[in-house]
């Protein structure tokens, strides 16, 4: 599907322009079918709706499902990098995907700009100039739940992510800033959606908390599982837990559940209430974090495209590298290993006054953190 989006009412209101000294050709690799559908939907509409408001006419987006394959992700990166002649690759989701695409892609000389997935190597040894991680790295969300945990005292806890990249570095992070006892340490299938002998194991733990970490559909069947089981234990999560785009599927058993990110919808800055409300304009519901964090990599690129010709690799890394945008996360800048730097908070999930479950800031639990990884970057 090619979508080429022209100026549009709602940009020229905003007084949005741009000039580029080269169209750019964007392929955008997300999962738009299956489980995980949900978070490549918005990781889609976030980027598309940067694109629509910046009124460019130069800016082409390629977009493809990966379908969750980590094979059919690479057929399509080589597909928009050979026959379709991209310039910037985007859009992937899961970290297994990632590690399957980005290495080849930087190899072949193309830009990266991941919106999502962060694992740890391309932090890290395997860190590329061409790469650039406008979301996070995968432990961030991690690290500030197992802060959050450690801070309030909870002393035993019972920790379950996916066995994939992210789900590794998700309880590496949370266990790199939680040092109380862990009862219970699990990896799950990843797509799983049976939770029975998981909840069996939490129930007899003796846990004081649960933190988990299943991303799109996985949680779902999780809390749905998990509050039918009549467990009380409390539950935690990174962000993901508890995005915009699963709050209404798992419903009242979310209520009160702690989660930890680096946005919310009620982050309180200009850009991230214009985003908002154009989001919930253009697609009618509020935007979750991956479509705030692709929002984000639009704008990346539209930014460092107004300064530099994507045909000038070295002039437009240092355009994307400079992070010269406004983002909805307030404060944006990228450490040495072009991850950001960046502040986590602690969120609630309550309903708002249309009675939509939705998440609210009740505190900051970091400010400006680094990731663990950077220092093995060698750019």
């Amino acid at each position: 599907m090619i979508l080429k989006l022209a100026a549009t009412a709602i940009a020229l209101a905003l007084g949005a322009s741009a000039a580029y000294a080269e169209p750019v050709k964007v392929g955008m690799i997300t999962t738009l079918s299956g489980g995980g559908a949900g978070l490549g939907v918005d990781a889609r509409d976030g980027f598309m709706l940067a694109v629509k408001l910046s009124g460019s006419k130069d800016i082409e987006v390629i977009t493809e499902d990966d379908a969750m394959k980590p094979e059919l992700a690479v057929q399509i990166a080589d597909k928009m990098i050979q026959s379709d002649k991209v310039d910037v690759l985007t859009g992937i989701i899961w970290s297994n995907l990632a590690m399957a695409v980005v290495p080849n892609a930087v190899a072949q000389g193309k830009f990266y700009l991941s919106p999502n997935a962060g694992p740890s190597p391309l932090a890290g040894a395997k860190c590329d100039k061409n790469y650039f991680n406008v979301a996070y790295q995968n432990d961030n969300f991690h690290e500030a739940a197992g802060n959050y945990a450690q801070t309030e005292g909870i002393k035993k806890m019972f920790i379950l992510a996916p066995n994939y990249p992210a789900g590794t570095d998700s309880l590496n992070g949370f266990k790199r800033f939680y040092k109380g006892e862990l009862v219970g340490e699990l990896y799950t299938k990843l797509g799983q959606t049976d939770y029975a002998a998981e909840i069996a194991q939490i129930r007899a733990s003796g846990a004081d908390s649960v933190f988990f970490f299943l991303p799109g559909g996985m949680g779902i069947a999780f809390m749905k599982q998990y509050a039918q089981s009549g467990v009380t234990i409390p539950v935690m999560g990174p962000g993901f837990s508890f995005s915009q785009d699963v709050l209404g599927a798992i419903g009242d058993a979310a209520l009160g559940a702690k989660n930890t990110a680096s946005w919310s919808p009620d982050l309180d800055n200009a850009k991230n209430k214009e985003f908002v409300d154009a989001f919930k304009a253009e697609y009618n519901r509020i935007p979750s974090i991956y479509a705030a964090q692709a929002f984000d990599t639009g704008n990346l690129l539209i930014s460092a495209a107004s300064k530099a010709s994507v045909k000038d690799a070295d002039a437009f890394r240092a355009a994307l590298a400079a992070a010269e945008f406004d983002s909805v996360r307030g404060k944006f800048k990228f450490n040495t290993n072009h991850h950001p730097i960046q502040d986590f908070y602690v969120r609630e999930v309550i309903k708002n006054d249309e009675g939509v479950l939705t998440n609210k800031i009740l505190a900051k639990t970091f400010t400006d953190h680094a990731d663990a990884y950077a220092q093995d970057c060698k750019l």
